[in-house]
């Protein structure tokens, strides 16, 4: 049996999805689509059944690919719980009218019941039960109030197959439905609902908006910095390298393997960052180095989520937004790609055009750094002073702007408005916020680790065949030329295809001044994307948007750089 959970977006489906869920969710593409949907098992009485979370929609007429995803997913369905926010009925009923007609059984979760008093909404759900005709149970997801009730009404679920209406004929059933069961008093708002409203206006919201910025960096540096300083460093200092020390004797010091696995041996002494070794940098870098940022940036991104304050900086980044070809929606990948540009790259889906998914991939695999290379740019250029770091993130940020606006005006195609339903302010789930941050943190761990020891084996092999030298003769004209970089910076310029941060961290042995060690780091971020951001890439585009925006990337590049070398 497949119970679908189903509702628009920002209704507490996911917080549902979490209270139902008996195991672990995994989270996979549907057959045929390119969309993960979050799968699970629940108890129903003696039967263990399949519970998926559907991608939010506002209609079964399909105006976005995440919206054909859900309408084929609930044909395929064989129980239906429609998750509708109580304090919208309206907007939500639409959809629940239309999933009536599909005459799959259905029974109606009436979420965020809490938040009905708090506004002055009075609701009679009894009376909404007898008008619909499949049993209807307030609940409140975040907190689990109903969930009881709902799951033991779930085999009461009823299927109407109610008469095909249109459009008008379906608003028109959703006012007289609301204008029964709904009434409305007068009430003071809260002061949270004060601060949503003062959230999406250019003042105070934008204020606002920088003050979370730089109080969710400040967070984000404490914790990775608190991580690696007391967790991560003493176990690679204190427990690996002890075992590595023992591993390097034993393989005599020297020989392939010996560098295959240890790595080089720096003033005779293994040195993490430096060896390149497999069991070395292989595991540093992703473990010691880059884990403990992402797993701030996650925990930070998944209650800014949670909150309900990401769709309050879509509203009010939209219009800038748009300057760029694209709206305020594009705020959530292009936050997401500071983390990683992989889950970046695939949450684009959320936009409805082809034209803005292309321009939202493409900026930001050019001016949006993932956590794993400003980790290694912030310790490796922040050595020199922090107007580097400075300089650094302010030419990506004009880059981002400049060539936006440049897209904007060659590239064809519509840019739609924006339509997204705000959630209320609220104190998050910790176990939704935990949930969504270990699913988050397995997903990179099962990218990143292989990738790099990949690379690591790569490096290894391509400097025993003096691979790099070639190619660091055939760069040259670019890289010294143009760049100012020395030759040798060529390896790490093409490293940075498999793994930007290793490549900087290869950038440090250069002795290279602050100035080309702040150009290497941007053409390093700028001129490729990692391996396995360039294949989601190619999935999400197609080859001719993927070559296109490959071009882009190397143009960007060399005039920027070109450009930094007369400056810096």
């Amino acid at each position: 049996m497949k119970i679908l959970l189903v509702g628009n977006p920002n209704v507490g489906k996911q917080a549902l999805f979490s209270r139902l869920a008996e195991v672990k969710a995994t989270t996979s593409d549907y057959p045929g689509t390119a969309v993960a949907i979050p799968t699970s098992h629940m108890k129903l009485g003696d039967q263990k059944v399949e519970i998926i979370d559907v991608p939010g929609s506002y209609t079964l007429d399909p105006t976005s690919k995440e919206e054909a995803v859900a309408a084929r997913i609930i044909k395929d369905g064989d129980l239906i719980i429609n998750v509708v926010n109580a304090t919208n009925l309206e907007r939500n009923l639409f959809l629940t009218l239309q999933l009536l007609e599909t005459g799959i059984p259905m029974i109606v979760a009436l979420n965020m019941w809490d938040d009905t008093k708090h506004r002055g909404l009075h609701i009679d759900y009894q009376k909404l039960e007898d008008l619909l005709g499949v049993p209807v149970t307030p609940t409140v997801a975040v907190t689990g109030e109903g969930i009881k009730e709902l799951v033991s009404r779930i085999p009461q679920a009823k299927a109407l197959r109610t008469p095909t209406q249109t459009k008008d004929q379906q608003w028109a059933t959703v006012g007289g439905i609301v204008g029964q069961v709904q009434t409305v008093t007068h009430r003071h708002h809260t002061w949270l609902e004060h601060l949503g409203d003062n959230s999406i206006k250019p003042f105070p919201g934008i204020p606002i908006a920088l003050t979370v910025l730089l109080c969710s960096f400040i967070i984000i540096r404490f914790i990775g910095e608190g991580l690696i300083g007391f967790v991560f460093d003493p176990f690679f200092d204190n427990l690996w390298a002890p075992l590595m020390t023992r591993l390097s004797d034993a393989l005599g010091s020297e020989g392939f393997l010996h560098d295959v696995l240890v790595g080089r041996l720096i003033e005779g002494e293994v040195n993490f960052k430096d060896s390149l070794g497999m069991l070395t940098t292989g595991l540093y870098i992703p473990f010691g180095v880059v884990l403990p940022y992402v797993f701030a940036f996650y925990l930070i991104l998944g209650v800014l989520e949670d909150v309900g304050y990401l769709p309050r900086v879509a509203v009010l980044l939209d219009n800038l937004m748009h300057r760029i070809g694209v709206h305020g929606y594009a705020i959530i990948p292009t936050l997401l790609g500071l983390g990683c540009h992989v889950p970046a790259i695939l949450a684009t889906r959320v936009l409805e055009s082809e034209r803005e998914r292309f321009i939202v991939a493409t900026l930001i695999s050019i001016g949006i750094p993932c956590a794993a290379l400003q980790a290694m740019i912030i310790g490796t250029v922040g050595d020199y002073g922090l107007q580097y770091v400075a300089i650094t993130y302010g030419v990506l940020l004009l880059v981002w702007i400049v060539l936006g606006l440049i897209l904007k005006l060659t590239i064809k195609g519509f840019t739609p408005e924006l339509l997204i339903e705000i959630p209320p302010y609220r104190v998050p789930p910790l176990n939704v916020v935990a949930s969504k941050l270990q699913a988050r943190i397995v997903d990179f761990l099962q990218e990143a680790v292989p990738l790099v020891m990949a690379g690591i084996f790569v490096i290894t092999v391509l400097e025993a065949l003096h691979v790099f030298q070639y190619i660091a003769n055939v760069a040259e004209p670019v890289v010294s030329g143009l760049f100012g970089l020395p030759r040798d910076a060529s390896a790490p310029l093409i490293i940075g295809a498999l793994r930007k941060d290793m490549a900087v961290g290869m950038l440090n042995g250069l002795d290279l001044t602050a100035g080309q060690l702040v150009i290497g780091c941007l053409m390093l971020s700028m001129i490729f994307p990692c391996l396995a951001t360039f294949v989601v890439m190619g999935r999400e585009l197609g080859v001719r948007r993927l070559l296109l925006a490959t071009g882009i990337m190397l143009a960007t590049s060399i005039v920027v750089g070109s450009l930094l070398n007369l400056v810096l």
